[in-house]
């Protein structure tokens, strides 16, 4: 299968890293899409928007609680969102999307640009030292 970040187009690997540009910021109602730049969940939503999902446009705890358009998974697989902190809770918690083979695809103040980075270097850095889980974006429901 080929590699989830090989297919991102060209324009994924610059967005510059803006923590007011969040789901439901108004600087991202004004300007949508993530030219402007993006912080961690904006941009994790808008990779998988980019492979046909509809993530919800909830902040990490939100996220992390919602169960109408994610469930929480124990392991991950490529397209899930994992969500990273400093302590065991959700809010404020950072999110990155699994690419698969080990690889975290997000994007984050501390590099300012798109970064692809492997477990162990969310739990070297204090900030994301803890994994809170991963969760799956569920299929919209028909009706």
């Amino acid at each position: 299968m080929e590699s989830i970040i090989s297919r991102l187009p060209a324009d994924f690997w610059t967005v510059r890293y803006d923590g007011s540009r969040f789901p439901g910021a108004a600087a991202v109602a004004a300007s949508p899409g993530l030219g402007p730049g993006a912080n961690c969940q904006l941009y994790a939503y808008e990779v998988l928007r980019h492979f046909g999902l509809t993530p919800p446009e909830l902040r990490s705890s939100d996220l992390w609680e919602d169960t109408g358009s994610t469930v929480r998974v124990p392991v991950a697989r490529p397209l899930d969102l994992l969500l990273y902190n400093a302590t065991d809770r959700a809010y404020g918690a950072h999110v990155a999307v699994c690419a698969g083979d080990g690889a975290l695809l997000h994007l984050c103040a501390e590099v300012g640009r798109p970064a692809v980075w492997r477990p162990e270097d969310f739990a070297a850095r204090a900030r994301y030292r803890v994994l809170l889980g991963a969760k799956r974006i569920l299929p919209p429901r028909s009706g």
